[in-house]
C-alpha cells in the first residue's frame, strides 16, 4: 500500500468531491487545449512555455482520472500518489507515465522558477503528454 498516499488522505490533500464525475469531461478538454497550445509553442521554439503547458495537459488528465472516483485534490505532489495508487498500482496505467508526470512536475517548475528548459525536454514531454491524454480517455471510456 501507498503510504504517501494514505498520508494524503489523512491530511485532507486528496478528498471526497460529489461533483467529480461531472467534471471529468471539462478536465479531459483542458487536457486536449493545453497539449495543443504547448505542440504549437513547441512549434515557434518557445521551449519554456510548451514544457509548461505540457506539464498542465498532463496535469488535467490526471485530475481528469482522479474526479472520475469522485475525488479532488489540494496538492499537485497528492494528485501523483492518488494516480500511482488509484491507477498504476492497479495496472491501469503505465508507471513511465507517473514517472513522467513527475518528470514534467519538475521540469515546469525549473522552467518557471529558473528559466531552464530544453528543446530535448519540451519534445520528450509531448510524446509523454499524448500518450497520458490517450491512455486516459481509454480507462474514462471503460467507467
Amino acid at each position: 500500500s501507498n503510504t504517501k498516499y494514505e498520508n494524503c488522505l489523512k491530511r485532507g490533500k486528496i478528498r471526497e468531491f460529489s461533483r467529480g464525475k461531472a467534471l471529468v469531461s471539462k478536465e479531459l478538454g483542458l487536457a486536449l487545449s493545453d497539449y495543443k497550445t504547448a505542440q504549437e509553442s513547441f512549434k515557434k521554439e518557445n521551449y519554456k512555455w510548451s514544457t509548461i503547458q505540457t506539464y498542465y495537459s498532463m496535469f488535467h488528465s490526471a485530475r481528469a482520472l482522479l474526479y472520475s472516483n469522485n475525488l479532488r485534490e489540494k496538492s499537485h505532489f497528492c494528485l501523483i500518489e492518488a494516480i500511482r495508487t488509484l491507477y498504476v498500482d492497479k495496472g491501469l496505467l503505465g508507471y513511465w507515465l507517473i514517472e513522467a508526470l513527475q518528470k514534467a512536475k519538475r521540469l515546469r517548475e525549473e522552467a518557471d522558477y529558473y528559466g531552464e528548459f530544453s528543446k530535448e525536454n519540451a519534445e520528450d514531454l509531448l510524446d509523454k503528454a499524448k500518450e497520458f491524454l490517450e491512455k486516459t480517455q481509454d480507462i474514462l471510456k471503460k467507467k
